[in-house]
């Protein structure tokens, strides 16, 4: 009888008894590409499940992996769930005390570190820890633990047979625990079960039409929605390869020529306007060809007419057939997640060959909810719920989701998740959104204040602004940055300690106005922003600020009566200077 896949790690039986390849898992490491077959993947994960065991690693044991994406990644998750412990995913850049609070409210025992500098970072945070964690290492370090050594212990453990051990998981068990910042800054952590992956991977595979047969991936494996996909490639028989890093992506797709690749909005921005700088190069009838093209893209709809069609076959000849081939020239379907893709961006791609689907879908729901596909896709919307979920609008927008997918809860937080799951097993999503064309959801608005950046990393702003407001020089200050590519911030400086500060200084105090612009206040106050990033990701540090020379207030309508932040209002008031701040960080660049 065929494998059935009821467990994450029934993928394995199933690809070996379905799909058998040469390229099952690759993955270029330090400019060298490293490819597993279906069969030499299957027998590392095995020797590794069998190494942790030799290590007292069983049922509910915690172990984290705190890498970028390379095939030991998938080898340690496998190896980690077919034992039936907790594989817990650590974000290569994470600061060190979020790291610190994970591994001890996870209860970790080892962590599979990636390189020398993910190492350094967990051995200065072991030094803190009430119980230090054991480490191995993917590469060689002078000094530390390979992750070969598991193996090794695994080859002599000869009599040992998985079988019980996969036996004793139950589709219902714990798969992962996946941390989440939380609108007060302290990591959740979403209790994912091998059901929720399964269900949410078998029922997104209407994503990937017949001839998929490459993926690239790209996007982190610590974040759910690149996860599962990479699971629904092995399910649906793709083969999967890692891109080295961003910087070398073109190379790599160029190499790999995929089928298929998900990404996040930005990514596929940035592809856009290095085409649209090369059209803008041209000269004569070529230039005019390229810009008819665009313009032409730009009216693309699901369903065309004949003429339309036969100028489309034209542009596609002579414009779009090389933009194609800028991502490998074999692409039939990009997936799009994390934040919102531009709809005119969409039709432009659908339009040069490359359909792109957009989707929708939390941590917390394992992520898909809903999600664009060929029978059935609506520009503008992040399409219709998969088999098993369902959603519904509350009276107040928020979208609300129900199904198989759906987490077991928070991790030692049955407060969060009653707040978050109702009795009727509502789950809330903090989005508000709408449902259009009777079966398409559409995504308006963040209920949260938490917001996504372009590039698919979510900012918990008020921790942030609360770091800023322990300096004496920050009266008030708004983070944002909302699919934009970083976080910035609005900064109302404490104008009597910056008045105290000047004087200190020497500098000639003029007006708050004037003081704003003072070269050696931006300076200053530049120093401060650098200085408070030091605490967070890399993802979450402000890159720009602007300072504001009038205070927040109740009747100015930035503040409610309980003095919290008005956002939207103060988002729309300087709608023009924020705007201006991710501009000149773009010249600046340029």
């Amino acid at each position: 009888m065929a494998a059935m896949v009821t467990r994450v790690f029934d993928l394995l039986q199933y690809n070996l008894e379905n799909f058998p390849k040469e390229e099952f898992i690759s993955g270029k490491i330090k400019g060298v590409w490293v490819k597993y077959s279906t069969e030499k993947f299957c027998e590392t994960v095995d020797l590794l499940s069998k190494g942790l065991i030799s290590i007292g690693i069983g049922k509910a044991s915690r172990v984290a992996v705190m890498s970028h994406n390379r095939p030991e990644w998938n080898i340690t998750d496998f190896a980690i769930s077919q034992i039936g412990a907790y594989q817990v995913p650590l974000y290569p850049t994470l600061a060190e005390h979020d790291i610190k609070f994970i591994l001890e409210n996870a209860e970790v025992t080892v962590v599979f570190a990636a390189d020398e500098a993910i190492y350094k970072k967990l051995q200065a945070v072991n030094g803190v820890l009430k119980t230090p964690v054991t480490i191995y290492t993917l590469d060689e370090i002078a000094g530390a633990a390979h992750w070969t050594v598991l193996l090794k212990a695994g080859e002599e453990l000869t009599e040992l047979h998985l079988g019980a051990y996969r036996d004793d998981v139950k589709p219902e068990d714990i798969l992962t625990l996946i941390y989440t910042s939380g609108t007060t800054g302290t990591p959740k952590g979403v209790m994912l079960t091998h059901n929720n992956l399964v269900q949410n991977f078998e029922n997104s595979a209407v994503l990937l039409p017949p001839g998929v047969e490459k993926g690239l991936s790209f996007l982190p494996l610590s974040h759910i929605f690149e996860r599962m996909v990479v699971y629904l490639y092995m399910y649906s028989g793709v083969g999967v390869y890692y891109a080295e890093s961003m910087e070398t992506i073109v190379a790599d797709i160029q190499f790999v020529k995929p089928n298929s690749f998900s990404t996040v909005p930005r990514l596929l921005e940035k592809v856009y306007e290095k085409i649209m700088e090369k059209g803008k190069a041209l000269t004569g009838i070529k230039r005019g060809i390229f810009f008819w093209s665009v313009a032409l893209a730009e009216k693309y709809e699901i369903k065309n007419s004949w003429f339309y069609n036969f100028k489309l076959g034209i542009a596609r000849k002579l414009v779009f057939k090389k933009w194609q081939e800028a991502l490998g020239g074999n692409i039939v379907v990009i997936v799009s997640g994390g934040a919102a893709l531009n709809p005119r961006l969409c039709r432009i791609f659908w339009a040069a060959g490359m359909p792109v689907f957009e989707g929708y879908g939390l941590t917390e729901t394992s992520p898909v909810i809903t999600v664009n596909h060929f029978d059935n896709t609506m520009f503008g919307t992040v399409g219709p719920v998969i088999k098993g979920m369902e959603i519904k609008i509350a009276a107040d927008g928020e979208v609300l989701a129900r199904g198989h997918s759906i987490m077991k809860g928070y991790y030692m937080r049955d407060d969060l998740t009653a707040e978050t799951i109702d009795s009727d097993g509502w789950f809330h999503t903090g989005d508000i959104g709408e449902i259009v064309g009777g079966r398409f959801l559409k995504i308006t608005d963040r209920k949260k204040e938490i917001f996504k950046t372009a590039g698919g990393k979510y900012v918990a702003p008020q921790t942030i602004e609360n770091k800023f407001k322990e300096t004496v020089l920050v009266e008030q200050v708004m983070v944002l940055g909302e699919n934009r590519k970083f976080p910035a911030a609005l900064i109302v400086p404490n104008f009597v300690a910056l008045k105290a500060w000047a004087a200190k200084k020497g500098i000639n105090y003029s007006t708050d106005e004037e003081m704003a612009k003072n070269a050696q206040v931006l300076e200053k106050f530049n120093q401060i922003v650098e200085l408070t990033g030091k605490d967070f990701g890399k993802w979450e540090q402000v890159k720009r600020f602007a300072l504001l020379p009038k205070q927040w207030s109740i009747d100015g309508g930035e503040l409610t009566p309980k003095l919290s932040l008005k956002r939207k209002v103060i988002l729309e008031k300087n709608a023009v200077l924020i705007d201006k701040i991710y501009i000149d960080a773009e010249d600046f660049k340029g």
